[in-house]
Parts: C-alpha cells; structure tokens; sequence
C-alpha cells in the first residue's frame, strides 16, 4: 500500500510571495439579495473597493498577493473509486460490482505507485499530477468521526470537532480575522471586505468570521441593488441621496449607512464587470463547478483584492446506482479543476492560485444492496496549483484493520488547513484553528 510521500520528479518554479495592499476597508459584506430598499441591500460592504488595481511586484506582470480555492465535494464522495487501491485484493472482494478493475484505473507514474490509482474518469487530474500541479493526500479524517452529513460538514467547515466551540465560524472566517484583525477603534482593515467570495445561494460556515464575513452571491446579476429596475424615480432618488449627504463624523451611523450603501454598489459593479467578460480557454460546459470556476478565473484575472474564494460541487451521497452517478461527478471535478488552471495559465495567473478539495467523509469499504455505498469515514483530499509538492501524500487507509467496516483516518485534516495557512497564505494556523497541527508538507518551499 501507499505510505507517506511520492513525489514525482518535476521542476520547481519560483513562487511569489508578497501581501495585498489595499486601501481601508469597513466591516464585511455579507450576502447581498435583489432588494428594493437600501436597507435590504446594506448587509455589510467595503469602504474603498473603487480603486481595485492591484499593485505588481518588482516582476512585471506579476500581481501581488496569493490565493487559495476551497472546492467543497457535498455529500461524501466514495474515496475508494477515487484514489483506487487496485492492488489490493480486499479492495475487490469487498465490491464485487463496484471496483474499479486495475485495467482500468490510471496508474501514477511509469510503474504505478504502490497498486494505488485514479478513477479512470480524472485523466485531466492524472496530467496535472504528472505536469506538477496536483497532489493527493490519502486517508484524510478526524477523531471519532460523525456519519451525519450535516455534523461532519461542520465539524470540517469550522475545524473544529467539539460542537460547542463551533459557534457559527469557519476556519476561513478566523483566518481572514486573523489577517485583518480590528483596529484599535474596532474597525476591521485594510481589504477585509472582499477577503473572501463564496459562490452559492448562501454563505457557508466555513466563511463565516467574528468581525470578517464572506461576500457572498449564486449568480452575479443579482449581486446588486434592483431598486433601479422597478421605477427610474427610485433611481434618481437613490443616487440624489448620495451626492447631497452632508459630511459626517466616521463613527456616526449615518456615516456607516451612507458608506455601506455607495460603496457595496461599487464593489457589485466591480465583481458584475468582472465575470462579464470572456475567458481565454474554453471551460468545460453544462458543469455546474466549471460555471463556479469559470466566474472565479474572471475575478482573479481582474484582480479583485480576495484571498479566498469557495465554490461547491454537490450529489456525492452515492447510497445506490453508484457507478453511473459518481462517474459523471469525477468527470465534472476533473474537467473543472484542469480548465480553471488552464485560464490560469493562460492569463499568467496560475502560479497565485492554490485550491484545495474536500469532502465531509467518504464511503464504507462494503457496497450495500443497491449497488451503491453507505456513510463511511476517511477519504482523499486533493490540493492543485505549481505551487505544490506534486504526488501522492500520507498513508493510505488499511483496509482491513478497519472501525466497524470503516476505514481509519491517517492524516487529520486540520493539518492540511495548517499547511495551506501556514505555508501558502501566510497567515498563523495557531490563531485560525486554535492549536498546531502536522503539515503534511504540501507547499514547495520557495
């Protein structure tokens, strides 16, 4: 079986490592809905998102400021379809109709790596391993694990495993507190306002800080004040009161109301002209995550002042018919993953750019009686970009010393949110997680 590390031999490339600088911004923006009135729109905002032109480092043409895509795979994907052990026998004894054949799986490297491969489906994820962007870490868990899709997504979403101390915040969120924290009169600084966009129709626990919060919207059309679609005299009325509002002290809630309301249509505007334009590459159509991806290169490109964007990809809960289902899925993951790094590369922005993929558990070793398979346990966690230690990393489950027919995790997960923190974002996991965990060693030291 696979143990530990299995780098593949590629180049390192030089990494870019330097901050965002932004001018101030108040408070976050929170979800933002097609409402009427002001008050409806004004659910946070960003005090100065109108200059958004990004400083570039001494190296022309390279922006400043890293970012990391957290892929969400919702429902539990089977992590034994995905990162296929072929070579061993349990594996095919305990599936008889949904193992993946060792024909058909691909093989890592030129003599395959330890009977361990891919589902046949992530061929686009197999040439991103072989060309340096993509590794997998195997058997990626927590202690006493839940099976309930909505605990155990929390307990992922806010790094946390004791329910009590979730709280509403993500492990997002208390980075980004941790990045911008509150000034001494209790203003949140520089950039916290656009830190982080979630792309779906609500804002995900994960996102959620103390004092940061997500901008966060499902399709950009509606990211904006329709006030102006319903009558021309709410229009002029809305931009009148803007331009006559008298001066005010910064700390006056008039002052909040006014700023939040002028400048979360700026920064609307700006996301909105954003995803307008085209891509340079062709993304792979009717692929809800190509869609999510697509609007997130366009952003990146117009370098937006965001550090973290989350997207989503649901219908993992594969509990019958599996094959069929989880083969398109695999698809869609693969296609949108190397399309997004393709527009990357192609607009000279992929080496800023570290995503990484998770599920809230993976499946039982054992089918059920539906040609599918039940809640389970440990899976794989894939993390993309040049900036990665290419391969496969960490134990892969044993799969017979097992927990009631489960597989037992070998790397715990917050130890991936650490090393992303850590060592990509630079931004101290301590403080985000509230304890050190191992790195699995992830991120290609500059």
């Amino acid at each position: 079986m696979c143990n530990h590390y299995h780098p593949l031999s590629i180049d390192t490339p030089k990494l870019i490592d330097a901050a965002f600088t932004r001018r101030r911004f108040l408070g976050g923006m929170a979800m933002v809905s097609a409402a009427v009135t002001v008050p409806g729109f004004i659910t946070g905002t960003a005090d100065a998102f109108a200059d958004t032109t990004m400083r570039l480092s001494s190296k022309a043409g390279v922006p400043e400021g890293r970012v990391l895509v957290v892929v969400q795979l919702s429902g539990g994907n089977d992590g034994l379809n995905t990162v296929v052990p072929f070579g061993d026998a349990n594996y095919h004894r305990a599936r008889p109709q949904l193992a993946i054949r060792e024909s058909d799986a691909l093989k890592l490297g030129a003599r395959g790596i330890d009977g361990i491969g891919l589902n046949p489906a992530l061929m686009p994820i197999k040439e991103m391993i072989e060309q340096g962007n993509a590794a997998i870490i195997n058997g990626v868990g927590y202690p006493n694990p839940n099976r309930s899709h909505f605990k155990s997504m929390d307990i992922w979403q806010a790094a946390e495993i004791d329910e009590a101390k979730q709280r509403g915040r993500g492990w997002v969120g208390k980075a980004m507190d941790t990045a911008y924290p509150l000034n001494r009169n209790g203003v949140t600084p520089d950039a916290a306002g656009m830190a982080c966009i979630s792309i779906g129709n609500e804002a995900p626990m994960a996102t959620q800080g103390a004092h940061v919060s997500p901008v966060s919207f499902q399709q950009p059309e509606v990211f904006r004040w329709t006030g102006r679609d319903v009558h021309e005299v709410l229009s002029t009325n809305y931009d009148k009161l803007h331009e006559d509002a008298p001066p005010v002290a910064e700390d006056d809630p008039a002052a909040f109301v006014f700023r939040t309301a002028c400048d979360a249509q700026v920064a609307s505007d700006k996301v909105r002209a954003a995803v307008a334009g085209r891509t340079n590459t062709n993304f792979p159509r009717n692929n809800p995550l190509g869609q999510q991806l697509e609007m997130v290169s366009k952003m990146i490109r117009a370098e937006l002042p965001t550090r973290v964007y989350y997207v989503n990809l649901g219908g993992f809960d594969t509990h019958a018919q599996q094959p069929t289902r989880h083969t398109q899925l695999m698809t869609q993951f693969a296609q949108a993953m190397k399309g997004f790094y393709d527009e990357l590369a192609a607009t000279g922005h992929a080496e800023r750019v570290v995503s990484v993929a998770f599920s809230e558990f993976g499946r039982r070793l054992r089918q059920n009686a539906s040609n599918g398979t039940d809640h389970g346990v440990a899976g794989p966690c894939f993390v993309f970009g040049p900036a990665v230690n290419p391969g496969l990393h960490g134990t892969y489950p044993s799969l017979t010393n097992l927990d009631q027919g489960d597989l037992i995790h070998t790397t715990d997960f917050r130890g991936v949110y650490a090393d992303l923190l850590d060592n990509w974002m630079k931004i101290d996991s301590a403080a985000a997680l509230g304890a050190r965990f191992t790195h699995p060693g992830l991120i290609r030291k500059a």
